[in-house]
């Protein structure tokens, strides 16, 4: 049985094609653009759902500081990039978060509210500025708030997924092996 899962897991991962996140603005509109782009990445869903499915493992404070400081930074990371200010290796850092929190969902890492907002706030610093500097022609403001909806419906999406998780008999177990694929995911992203 598990080796059919792990079959099934490699094979829709080596299949997956490049994802096209990006909407025309002057098509879709600047909104619609920014709103789009983190439903159409597979990095980008990755990551979100893990940091909702984490937060829910947590529980307590964390259910919602742990995403609301993930929203937050990303906005940070935004305006930083639209400022012109570079952050360093923006690209790994997205790719090594979709394996970090894969591992900490798998792992079912439980660190205090605080630590737990800090680490997926560093992260969402360059998936913010990688937003920032992929903004092209779209109007900064409405392309933030749409991204900034699409996290946050993503991490309730991973929410209500853990805490459903979590009710069930063995649910703990199955979040913790939705982790290890997001992590699996994220190594094949990296090195695909």
């Amino acid at each position: 049985m598990n080796k059919r899962i792990l079959i099934a897991a490699a094979a829709l991962m080596a299949s997956a094609a490049p994802a096209f996140a990006h909407l025309n603005p002057q098509e879709h509109g600047s909104f619609a653009a920014g709103f789009s782009h983190p439903l159409f990445g597979l990095d980008h869903i990755l990551v979100m759902v893990a940091v909702g499915l984490w937060a829910a493992q947590i529980g307590g404070r964390a259910l919602w500081a742990v995403p609301t400081a993930f929203v937050a930074m990303m906005a940070v990371g935004f305006a930083l990039a639209t400022a012109g200010i570079d952050l360093p290796f923006v690209e790994p850092a997205i790719l090594a978060s979709v394996v970090a929190l894969g591992l900490l969902v798998a792992m079912a890492v439980r660190l205090d509210t605080a630590a737990s907002a800090a680490v997926v706030g560093l992260f969402a610093l360059f998936h913010g500025h990688a937003h920032g500097g992929e903004l092209g022609s779209a109007g900064a403001m409405p392309f933030a708030v749409g991204f900034m909806i699409a996290t946050a419906a993503l991490h309730t999406a991973g929410i209500g997924l853990g805490v459903m998780l979590g009710r069930l008999s063995g649910g703990g177990t199955l979040a913790r092996v939705l982790g290890g694929i997001t992590a699996l995911a994220g190594t094949a992203l990296i090195f695909g």
